[in-house]
């Protein structure tokens, strides 16, 4: 049986898998769940980051959303995000 959060995104053959901000959040790296975040438009895994523990990163970031905005914020930049596998797009 499927959980909930592995039906939640399209993909359609030959296509990239398209994420809604509604279907992101259920990629929040809680309870076993893969973590996903966004970024112009773009959705990564940083399920296997030690720096996004449970979807937690450093206490600063959620998984489960776009961090466009955020990553302002934050000391690097989105070169940080070559780093790890792209499994999307954001719609």
């Amino acid at each position: 049986m499927l959980e909930s959060w592995q039906c939640g995104a399209t993909l359609m053959e030959g296509t990239e898998r398209k994420f809604t901000l509604e279907e992101l959040k259920q990629f929040d790296g809680r309870d076993g769940r893969p973590a996903y975040v966004a970024f112009n438009g773009k959705v990564y895994d940083v399920s296997d980051s030690f720096l996004w523990v449970s979807g937690d990163h450093q206490g600063q970031h959620e998984a489960g959303k776009d961090l466009t905005s955020e990553m302002q914020y934050a000391p690097h930049r989105e070169e940080v995000l070559e780093r790890v596998k792209q499994v999307g797009v954001l719609v």
